[in-house]
């Protein structure tokens, strides 16, 4: 797939760059992209639920009234379940949501939904972003040339960049990431996918050597 890269003005720069075919052409693969989605979500969940069981509610533990003559029910004490401030039966306990996925099933989920992107002709490769300082303006100004200002966009990188983070944290529609760091949710869940040049070349390299 031969995508022309664009300056940060939005203009043509003459160059393009050939994103390979086994990354970004492949047929995507629906179920273990919602293996990974799935996984994705319920790892975000603390898993901290709880409620008291009878064991830890607080109340007398002495027997209520004499088990019988009184015409009345069998009881325990008040922290029974039945009674109102006694425990929870069956209630939830802390655990965690994790869900195991290989590698490589992982990986493909991560290729399905690069490849819908670009059949969406929804990737954009930008010539590499420099600020030299934070400039939350100046990235809004590089989404508007990009048009897309009133999209949910996903900017990659190839590595750790301070400044460019820190410009693009306040804007609602605008998310970063490192490529290392990219996951399936987080492409699916862009309208569009926004490369630098270097991140681009990242691709392209890693295919030849495979």
């Amino acid at each position: 797939m031969t995508i022309e890269v664009l300056n940060a003005a939005g203009a043509k720069t003459g160059r393009t760059v050939e994103l390979p075919a086994d990354i970004f052409g492949i047929e995507p693969n629906e179920h273990v992209v919602y293996l990974a989605v799935k996984q994705y979500l319920a790892a975000q969940r603390q898993g901290t639920h709880k409620v008291k069981t009878r064991a830890e509610v607080q109340g007398a533990s002495r027997k209520l009234h004499k088990q019988k003559g009184t015409g009345g029910s069998r009881k325990g004490n008040i922290r029974n379940p039945l009674y109102k401030g006694g425990g929870t039966i069956f209630g939830p306990k802390p655990h965690g949501w994790d869900i195991k996925l290989n590698r490589k099933v992982k990986d493909l989920a991560k290729m399905s939904v690069l490849s819908a992107k670009a059949k969406e002709n929804a990737i954009v490769v930008v010539e590499d972003l420099d600020f030299s300082t934070p400039s939350t303006k100046q990235f809004v100004g590089v989404m508007k040339g990009l048009e897309i200002a009133d999209k949910k966009a996903l900017f990659v990188y190839p590595e750790i960049n301070e400044n460019l983070y820190l410009s693009l944290r306040n804007i609602p529609n605008a998310a970063g990431s490192i490529l290392s760091d990219i996951n399936t949710y987080e492409i699916l869940n862009a309208d569009v996918l926004v490369l630098t040049e270097s991140t681009a070349k990242v691709f392209i390299e890693a295919d030849t050597e495979a």
